[in-house]
């Protein structure tokens, strides 16, 4: 034998060096209790040899009745019943009170004990089961003893008073109350307490087996040496008894069965049902939440089931690793309980199918000899945990517990029954498992999402209130993505999610939020530590990020809120530590800051901007919001050709709003469309206005990302122009490459259909963007708008001129009109009209006017003329 076994168990428990572990002390009493048997089996056979009178037999009667009472032993005992005890304990009850009974009539005691002990003892050695030799020598020795004695006293008591079967009878009935008090002892012996409610059930069946056995035993006799070919009829009689016997056994080994079956599966998928999964949770490598000790009691229920000595549970990790090895019942030997122990280098975990594989060490291959031997078994059942061909583990079950036969096709359907619900229920676990996971988890970058960030933050935050929640925003996405496509970026936000775990540490609770938003949970002891840890990311952050063969500079900006500030009664909302903190961000952006702590004046500016947006409807409707004009004058002949349209809002308690302010917070509001409508509706009736005193004079409105992206927008254009009675080419709809960019497969199709109506399309900002030459070509555009801050530059700087000499030849290369925004001086306009520049717009032509300012302009500023297409057109005067 290889070595100790408990000493595998020792390490593995962390039990001290030299004290014997719990189950070793078991054994050692279990021992010691079937010497006391032994002894008191002997003892109580001598008692009996010498002081009850044999009855007298022939010499050879006695051989032939001894071999046919072995016989008949052995029978009865293929025919057991088994009926748990307590967990862990099974006891087995045999009819082995017939052929007693039959004995204690035809044999004297040494002879029926002898068959007895040959019988039950000789296949003990056969199977070479030998832990429980001497345990099962004292009981059938007490169990013949307590027979004989019962069956002297019954008839000495009733000597001439009763039947002359009465002591065989009462003789007979004391062995299975004998058999079953020495097995609750036994459970005692071993630690595992019986109480009296599950003691009693237990001996009232088995003394009801008894009786039934008892009197067959008699009546079989009593029919056999006194009726007229008694002997048929008792073989008929048996035969029918063995027959009902089986069906019984069968029926109650498939009740256990089935609840076995219940009992593993509710087991496995209950700590998954039940158990509440934290956003901190990872997943072990079996697949199952880390933690969990459900699989001990698997382990434990199918030993129990199959009556095994011990199950082993393997459960094989899905990365390369050692598998998660459980032990249920006697130790595992040293060396066998990692890899060591692997498939490559067992034959018994050699298994290609699905199907139970029975070894015995009797008839096994070498290799499998020497496995079984390794783990001091005769017998194995082995089976794997498949699922959709994936090897999740197996099961071994080793040596039955059975005083007499070892593993039969019962036990083998059994294990692999099991072993199909048990894997069914991993497989439904790891999935569950997995679906929590990705609920708390980003997918990408494996960090923490929103929710589970908020979980994580919560928990924390209950134990340690003086924490701070910081944002940190990478502002290089955009350019990435852009630029090199969206793969790229989700390698960035993965190498920026590794800087920071190892910035911030594995315990400390980080999340991705979206795009490159990133959420920390700090402790800190004050602002000043809070914000030189916010510094320090930053910089980690924006050092520079190789990508394939380029190197990505990068900018981050991080904003950081205090829980300790938070004064809601309700305790810390760790979405409104989020918000404050993504309220910081924005104000070190705006500030051009690295990092800022919120402050409760920011606040005031979002809920600000959170008032505009919910008054804005009923602004449009009042007559705050109101439309004015920028005209537009060609360089050539000074021509009023246009005006662009802008939104001015006067609130009744902000005053005149910025357009910057409230037209962004009006479009993540989702109320663009309407801003849109309004403006064009208002233009078409000016140009129409305009019409009606015969000038052409086109109108030019900003289009909205949303509009772009909207299917619809064309139609209720169409719907606009011919309501108003305006031809399409005197409407300008002007839109921004990032506008383009956003969406280009939503975006070109409704640019197209608004072309092909007729419409002037302008792209507002040239320049300003990063793929402008390639998207230039693809647009279906008529106007190109310079961005004013080139425009306003090229005094200065020899660099914008040189880009706004490229845009305007650019565009002419592509037939298409140039606009010059920002044009506050003459000299811009003249270097525009000498690169030739099509048309300016600026404060040197006039500001955005209102509706009766522009009318007072047009009539100071200009002069009417007719053209050569008899055309009336407004001319700017010198």
């Amino acid at each position: 034998m290889p070595d100790d076994p408990a000493a595998a168990e020792a390490a593995a428990t962390g039990w001290a060096a030299g004290q014997p572990t719990p189950d070793e002390v078991a054994r050692r009493r279990f021992t010691l209790y079937s010497l006391t048997v032994l002894c008191t089996g002997l003892v109580g056979a001598a008692l009996v040899y010498f002081f009850i009178p044999p009855q007298p037999h022939a010499h050879t009667d006695n051989v032939v009745a001894g071999i046919l009472l072995a016989l008949g032993f052995v029978l009865a005992e293929q025919l057991s019943v088994n009926i748990d005890v307590r967990s862990g304990v099974s006891w087995s009850i045999s009819f082995t009170e017939i052929p007693l009974a039959i004995g204690l009539f035809v044999a004297p005691f040494e002879v029926v004990l002898a068959a007895h002990l040959l019988a039950g003892v000789g296949t003990l050695i056969v199977r070479r089961v030998q832990d429980r030799v001497l345990y099962n020598t004292g009981a059938m020795i007490i169990e013949i003893s307590c027979a004989f004695a019962v069956a002297h006293l019954v008839e000495v008591a009733l000597r001439g008073l009763g039947p002359s079967w009465a002591g065989v009878w009462a003789g007979t009935l004391v062995v299975p109350v004998s058999s079953t008090l020495l097995a609750l002892a036994a459970v005692y012996v071993l630690g595992r307490r019986m109480g009296v409610g599950a003691a009693l059930p237990l001996l009232a069946r088995t003394l009801v087996l008894g009786l039934v056995n008892a009197s067959v035993g008699v009546v079989a006799y009593q029919v056999a040496a006194h009726a007229e070919y008694g002997w048929p009829l008792v073989i008929m009689t048996l035969g029918g008894l063995a027959a009902l016997y089986l069906a019984y056994s069968g029926l109650l080994r498939e009740q256990r069965d089935l609840e076995a079956l219940a009992d593993i599966s509710l087991v496995v998928g209950r700590v998954g049902h039940q158990s509440t999964l934290r956003a901190s949770d990872e997943l072990d490598e079996t697949g199952v939440v880390v933690g969990n000790d459900e699989w001990p009691t698997i382990a434990e229920r199918i030993r129990d089931q199959l009556e095994a000595s011990r199950v082993v549970l393997r459960l094989y990790p899905d990365a390369p690793g050692e598998p998660a090895v459980v032990v249920a019942g006697d130790p595992l030997p040293a060396g066998l309980s990692g890899d060591t122990a692997g498939p490559r280098n067992d034959p018994l975990l050699r298994l290609p199918g699905s199907h139970v594989r029975h070894f015995r060490l009797s008839d096994a291959l070498p290799d499998v000899a020497e496995a079984l031997w390794r783990r001091g078994v005769e017998e194995a059942l082995v089976v794997p945990l498949r699922s959709s061909n994936h090897l999740l583990g197996v099961i071994e079950a080793h040596d039955r517990l059975s005083r007499w036969r070892g593993f039969g096709t019962a036990d083998v359907r059994l294990i692999g029954t099991m072993a199909s619900h048990v894997a069914t229920a991993m497989d439904n676990r790891r999935l569950l498992a997995a679906l929590r996971h990705d609920a708390y988890h980003d997918p990408l970058t494996g960090l923490l999402n929103r929710p589970g960030f908020r979980q994580a933050a919560t928990e924390e935050l209950r134990e340690f209130p003086d924490a701070f929640v910081l944002r940190v925003d990478l502002d290089v996405m955009s350019t990435i993505s852009d630029a090199l496509g969206y793969a790229w970026s989700d390698r960035l936000v993965v190498a920026a999610g590794r800087r920071l775990r190892d910035a911030v540490g594995a315990t400390a609770p980080l999340a991705r939020l979206e795009g490159g938003a990133f959420a920390v949970l700090l402790h800190a002891d004050d602002a000043d530590e809070a914000r030189v840890v916010a510094e320090r990311l930053r910089t980690q952050l924006a050092a520079p990020y190789p990508v394939d063969r380029l190197t990505v500079e990068a900018s981050a900006v991080v904003g950081y809120a205090p829980a300790a500030a938070f004064d809601q009664p309700s305790g810390v909302d760790v979405d409104a530590l989020l918000q404050r903190a993504d309220v910081a961000v924005r104000a070190a952006r705006s500030g051009g800051e690295a990092a800022r702590e919120y402050m409760p004046s920011m606040g005031q500016v979002f809920l600000r901007r959170f008032q505009l947006v919910t008054q804005f409807r009923s602004a449009l409707e009042s007559g705050q919001v109101s439309v004015h004009y920028q005209p537009k004058v060609a360089l050539s002949d000074r021509q009023v050709l246009g005006v662009e349209a802008l939104v001015r809002w006067r609130h009744p308690e902000y005053g005149a709003l910025d357009p910057d302010e409230f037209v962004p917070a009006v479009e993540a509001a989702g109320l663009i469309d309407a801003l849109t409508t309004f403006v064009m509706e208002r233009s078409l009736e000016k140009v129409r206005e305009w019409l009606s005193r015969g000038l052409r004079i086109s109108a030019a409105v900003n289009l909205s990302v949303r509009n772009l992206a909207d299917t619809e927008f064309p139609d209720r254009v169409a719907d606009a122009l011919e309501r108003h009675h305006v031809p399409p080419e005197l409407l300008t709809l002007e839109l921004t490459e990032s506008g383009v960019m956003a969406d280009p497969e939503k975006a070109l199709p409704v640019l197209r259909r608004l072309h092909a109506m007729g419409i002037v399309l302008a792209v507002d900002d040239f320049g300003t963007g990063y793929s402008s030459l390639a998207y230039l070509r693809q647009l279906p555009v008529d106007e190109v708008k310079i961005d004013k801050s080139f425009v306003l530059g090229m005094g200065t700087d020899l660099g914008d001129l040189a880009v706004v000499r490229s845009i305007v030849e650019l565009g002419h290369s592509l037939e298409l009109t140039v606009v010059a925004e920002g044009v506050e001086d003459d000299a811009a306009r003249d270097a525009l009209t000498a690169m030739g520049c099509d048309v300016a717009q600026g404060y040197l032509i006039s500001r955005p006017l209102s509706d009766s300012r522009l009318e007072a302009w047009l009539r100071a500023r200009t002069h009417r003329m007719v053209n050569r297409r008899d055309e009336t057109v407004l001319t700017l005067l010198p």
